[in-house]
């Protein structure tokens, strides 16, 4: 069976660090970026099947990101997770407005950000048939 590639997108090292052994642990092939341009440029490369993305980022924010993920063809149906601290109501509609899949705020459970990343990738699946994770 493969595994999925998850790209996680955020400035703060801990915090990728944090996810990726999360995520490793669960046997999940992990890649990871600091900045917008350098999440849409590797999004675009490597075509992860999902995507943690933060808000706050230097240079193009989260969701700009998450919008010109959504308007590419090539990357349009990948899901994008949005991993931030900006916890308001109006911060999470705006954040599933420009296509986040789920929104998570930080603090956060590893666990359950590993649950949530394994109900869209289930999710997925339903559309595709590959199974990934």
């Amino acid at each position: 069976m493969a595994k999925a590639k998850i790209l996680i997108v955020d400035d703060e090292e801990y915090i990728r660090e944090l996810v990726d052994l999360n995520l490793s642990h669960e046997g999940f092939k992990v890649l990871s970026c600091e900045t917008g341009e350098q999440a849409f440029e590797k999004a675009s490369t490597e075509l992860p099947d999902l995507i943690i993305l933060d808000l706050m980022l230097p240079g193009i924010d989260g969701l700009e990101v998450c919008k010109k993920l959504k308007g590419n063809l090539k990357t349009e149906n990948i899901p994008v997770v949005m991993l931030t601290a900006k916890d308001k109501e109006t911060d999470v509609v705006t954040g599933l407005e420009v296509g986040a899949d789920d929104y998570v705020t930080k603090p956060f459970s590893g666990k359950v950000l590993v649950a949530r990343v394994r109900r869209l990738l289930r999710k997925a699946d339903v559309n595709t048939g590959d199974k990934l994770y």
